[in-house]
């Protein structure tokens, strides 16, 4: 019951976040076209990395949508399937699956009460010398607590769509993510985990 009202409290607030128009982006829906992305050619890639190694996977893009207007980049939503987390790195199936089980916990993502994360660009800035580099800002919705966070994208229009990526660096501390962070607790040694994770994003539509 209480992961089911977790649930219905994070959608209205991903609700919330969602309305509104994207900074930037001036505009009418005569002049804004909304494109869907292909999520079966979308990858969204994860590393995780501690004192004595890093682990990696991917995890899946559940839906999501860029704003253009006359083929420029202008704003996107985004929604990510938490429980189709994945690791690569690990060949024991025994330990692959327990860092899985462990990343799906409340220790860090607790994906039975918040089975979904958004993003939302809230403001894009096209680079004048470099039309395909843009700097974006948006707002994520982890655990649901939001956050702005910016970073780079390359993106451009193709024949029959668009392709983008992103390197995003994110703070698992400020959506109260604290497991094995020496910022929190002490004596951690060799097993502390470095709180930044990394993102690697690349979108095709």
């Amino acid at each position: 019951m209480k992961q089911h009202f977790l649930s219905a409290v994070c959608a209205l607030v991903v609700i919330f976040f969602s309305v509104g128009k994207t900074k930037g982006s001036e505009k009418s829906s005569t002049d804004v076209k909304t494109i869907p992305i292909n999520v079966q050619k979308s990858t969204l890639s994860w590393t995780g990395k501690k004192l004595l190694g890093q682990h990696k996977g991917k995890i899946k893009l559940q839906s999501g949508s860029v704003f253009l207007k006359e083929g420029i980049l202008t704003g996107g939503t985004f929604t990510i399937d938490m429980k189709s987390i994945t690791n690569e790195d690990i060949k024991d199936p025994d330990y692959k699956k327990k860092l899985i089980g462990h990343l799906s916990s409340t220790d860090f993502f607790n994906v039975d009460a918040f089975p979904t994360a958004t993003a939302k660009i809230t403001k894009v800035v096209r680079m004048t010398n470099k039309p395909n580099e843009y700097t974006v800002t948006a707002y994520f919705s982890i655990k649901c607590m939001t956050k702005s966070v910016a970073f780079p994208v390359t993106f451009k229009t193709t024949g029959n769509g668009f392709e983008g990526r992103a390197n995003i660096t994110l703070d698992r501390t400020l959506w109260d993510i604290r497991y094995g962070s020496s910022n929190f607790f002490e004596g951690l040694g060799d097993k502390a985990i470095k709180n930044e994770f990394e993102l690697n994003v690349k979108i095709a539509g």
